[in-house]
């Protein structure tokens, strides 16, 4: 991707997207990305998909 594609995309994502950062114990976010792995999915895609399941829970 040439620097200005970057930028662009870079651009985009900022005004597209809101990011957040999690932490996990060491070995935990291997143990994740297995997870997403075996599911076909992305390990943001994973993780998004796990926390709107919960939030649907918990609304009830």
């Amino acid at each position: 991707m040439s620097k200005p594609q970057t930028r662009a995309s870079n651009k985009y994502n900022a005004k597209a997207y809101d990011r957040l950062a999690i932490q996990v114990k060491k070995g935990r976010k291997a143990e994740i990305q297995a997870a997403a792995k075996k599911q076909g999915e992305s390990l943001n895609a994973y993780v998004v998909k796990a926390v709107e399941q919960r939030m649907e829970i918990e609304q009830e």
